[in-house]
C-alpha cells in the first residue's frame, strides 16, 4: 500500500517529518489494515496535489468496486461527483436533500446547450433549449454550416446545487 500512494521510499522516515500530503495518504493506508468493508472518510484528498488525489480517489473506486462501503464527508464537490452513488446534503445539521449526483443534475441543472462557433475573425455563442434539439432547424444549421468551437450542456455543478438547497441566497 505505501508504493501504491508514493510512500515506501519514506517507510523509514519519522511521520512528524511527514508533510501534511504524506500524513493524509498515511492515513488512509492506516484505515485499510485491517481489511474494513466500511469506509469512512473525512475530507480525504484535502491537502493533496491532483496527482496524489487522484490516487486516493482510485484506491477508493477499488474499494467499492470490491464490494465496500464508504461513507464519504467532504466539501469537495468534485469528489463527491467521482466517488459517491449517493448524496446527502446538510444544512445546519439536518440533510436537506438526498440523491443520486445524476439525479440531483437533473433536477437542479438548465436543460440547454451552449454552442460556440467562430464567427467570422471573432467567435459567437448560441443558447439552445435542449427538448426536441434534433429538430431544431436552427441548431441543425449551426452544426452543419458554421465552425463549431465548443458544445456544453447546462448541467450544473454539484457546488451551485449546495448553494441552491442550503439557500447560500448571498453567494452569486
Amino acid at each position: 500500500m505505501l508504493k501504491k500512494v508514493g510512500l515506501y521510499e519514506d517507510k523509514d522516515k519519522k511521520v512528524g517529518e511527514f508533510s501534511k500530503g504524506m500524513k493524509v495518504r498515511l492515513n488512509f493506508v492506516r484505515s485499510l489494515l485491517n481489511n474494513p468493508k466500511v469506509l469512512f472518510l473525512d475530507e480525504v484528498t484535502n491537502g493533496l496535489d491532483p496527482m496524489n488525489a487522484r490516487i486516493i480517489k482510485n484506491l477508493i473506486l477499488e474499494f467499492k468496486h470490491n464490494g465496500g462501503t464508504v461513507f464519504l464527508t467532504t466539501h469537495l464537490m468534485k469528489d463527491v461527483e467521482e466517488l459517491c452513488d449517493r448524496v446527502a446534503f446538510m444544512d445546519k445539521g439536518l440533510i436537506v436533500e438526498t440523491n443520486t449526483p445524476r439525479n440531483l443534475k437533473l433536477k437542479y441543472g438548465k436543460k440547454q446547450i451552449t454552442v460556440e462557433y467562430k464567427n467570422g475573425k471573432g467567435s459567437k455563442t448560441k443558447v439552445f433549449e435542449m427538448e426536441n434539439i434534433g429538430e431544431n432547424a436552427e441548431f441543425l444549421k449551426l452544426l452543419k454550416e458554421k465552425n463549431i468551437e465548443t458544445i456544453h450542456s447546462g448541467e450544473t455543478g454539484l457546488d451551485e446545487i449546495f448553494i441552491k438547497i442550503t439557500g447560500a441566497k448571498d453567494v452569486k
